[in-house]
């Protein structure tokens, strides 16, 4: 790898990736707290995460400025383990977690984003800026006009200094200038610090204290079976999203098993299970963000911040944060997609909103995601179904007929492909079926061929079957019956 292929990979740009990353840190503190809570750990759990899935991901990632810590989405998937087996499950599956992940890059399954439809994706980026926007009413809501204040003021920061200079990442300063404000006038609002202890010590290297048996085996295995679908399901759909803000590509495979290394190492310092986060990924990205450095400066600095100086994080109002997420809400949604409802294929248009009803719904991204792709799916069968057809000719003077298949023959156009033919004509003696235009899929189309071709015998009609591509004609090879000795129609024929 040489010099320019490194840097442009690590730091285009080294102040601006310090910048950005240090941004990161101080949106990632009262994020990691609230997840830790969700999932019923001491906020140390979460903030410990953070910084080893930051730094890890920095090195292993496949996607350079992607910001990966601890997330609401696999804090969900934990409640339950911690409740029942305690914090040292948690941990064991964490790990379990990291190697499933890893498995899944070998098997190279960061390919499959290419079954994720455009509509899907734009759904996803959506319906997750709804879910961010609404995450900071809470912090908004009964608070009162100080904190309303404050959140203006925040907005009007960072999006009116970039209009004066964009040296310094606009949400950097309102964090500063609000901190400051608050800290002067002894403002009485919510804090960083009310929301829990920030943790004093470094994260120290430690085996889970579980029994190593295939019982703990089976406790913690559905968990992370299920963290790690959904882990990776939004970290590549991150991926895709920062490489069209970046006009860049990424490597799905290489983000697979770096999610899982991540993990493994959180796990073995007592931190819990993560994936990438597309709020703190557009935060990265719009503050200037481009390579790996302010990946791995957002998670170092944020050890430091929480180590070294958490007395003053735990200052920090809330309401600047929640203005910097507001701007990464606002950012994160697809307008122009409002806009190609009108213009855009309906299918297209339905797929994009059933993903986002599904999504803000549930507060469930892979169950939305799913939702779209199935759609998705059943669109498309559809919309081939309709491309489908069989055209038929014959002379008068003739006992022949050709039958010119066109399209793709699978379990949707089985049942039109076999009644498309006529097995009881008038003085037919022989039956010319062409697919140099069709393809078939599937058993479902094989089985229909074998039908159209045994029932003709059946009537005494004679059948060739001509023109089948080379991919075709190995499935009826491999699949097929009418081309077998003693090949017969099932049941009465009719």
């Amino acid at each position: 790898m040489d010099m320019v292929h490194l840097r442009s990979e690590w730091a285009p740009h080294v102040t601006r990736e310090l910048l950005a990353g240090t941004v990161v840190a101080l949106a990632l503190i009262p994020e990691a707290i609230a997840f830790s809570i969700i999932a019923g750990v001491d906020p140390k759990v979460g903030l410990y995460a953070s910084f080893c899935i930051a730094v890890v991901t920095a090195f292993a990632g496949g996607r350079p400025a992607m910001i990966s810590a601890a997330t609401g989405a696999t804090a969900l998937l934990m409640v339950t383990l911690v409740k029942e087996h305690g914090l040292g499950y948690l941990f064991a599956a964490t790990i379990l977690t990291g190697v499933i992940q890893i498995i899944a890059g070998m098997l190279r399954l960061g390919t499959l984003m290419r079954f994720v439809s455009r509509s899907v994706v734009t759904g996803f980026v959506n319906a997750l800026a709804i879910l961010i926007f609404l995450a900071q009413m809470p912090e908004l809501i009964g608070r009162g006009p100080v904190v309303y204040a404050m959140t203006a003021v925040g907005l009007v920061i960072i999006y009116g200094l970039p209009r004066l200079t964009r040296v310094v990442p606009s949400p950097l300063v309102a964090i500063l200038l609000l901190s400051a404000v608050s800290m002067y006038l002894g403002l009485d609002i919510y804090k960083v610090g009310d929301m829990g202890a920030l943790p004093t010590e470094l994260p120290w290297i430690a085996l889970p204290q579980v029994p190593f048996t295939l019982e703990t085996l089976q406790i913690i295995l559905p968990t992370s079976l299920t963290i790690a679908m959904v882990g990776l399901l939004e970290s590549l759909m991150t991926a895709a999203i920062i490489d069209e803000m970046t006009d860049t590509t990424s490597n799905k495979n290489r983000e697979c098993a770096g999610q899982g290394a991540a993990n493994i190492v959180s796990g073995f310092l007592g931190g819990m299970a993560g994936c990438a986060m597309i709020g703190q990924s557009v935060i990265n990205v719009s503050s200037g963000g481009r390579g790996r450095l302010s990946t791995l400066w957002a998670g170092v600095f944020l050890l430091f911040l929480i180590v070294v100086l958490g007395r003053y994080v735990a200052q920090i109002p809330m309401a600047a944060l929640v203005a910097v997420m507001i701007m990464v809400s606002i950012n994160t949604f697809q307008w122009r997609s409002i806009r190609n409802l009108v213009s855009h294929p309906r299918s297209s248009s339905l797929v994009m909103l059933g993903t986002v009803t599904v999504v803000v719904a549930t507060h469930d991204l892979a169950k939305g995601v799913l939702f779209g792709v199935i759609l998705s799916g059943l669109f498309f069968a559809h919309k081939v179904t309709r491309l489908f057809r069989v055209v038929s000719s014959r002379d008068e003077a003739s006992t022949v007929r050709h039958y010119k298949v066109a399209g793709q023959i699978f379990f949707a156009t089985a049942d039109p492909f076999h009644n498309a033919f006529d097995f009881r004509e008038a003085d037919l003696e022989w039956v010319v079926i062409d697919l140099s235009a069709a393809h078939l899929w599937d058993i479902t189309s094989i089985n229909a061929l074998d039908r159209v071709v045994l029932k003709f015998r059946h009537h005494g009609i004679a059948v060739d079957v001509i023109g089948m591509n080379d991919a075709t004609a190995t499935l009826v090879e491999r699949l097929g019956t009418h081309d077998k000795p003693g090949a017969a129609l099932g049941g009465s024929g009719h």
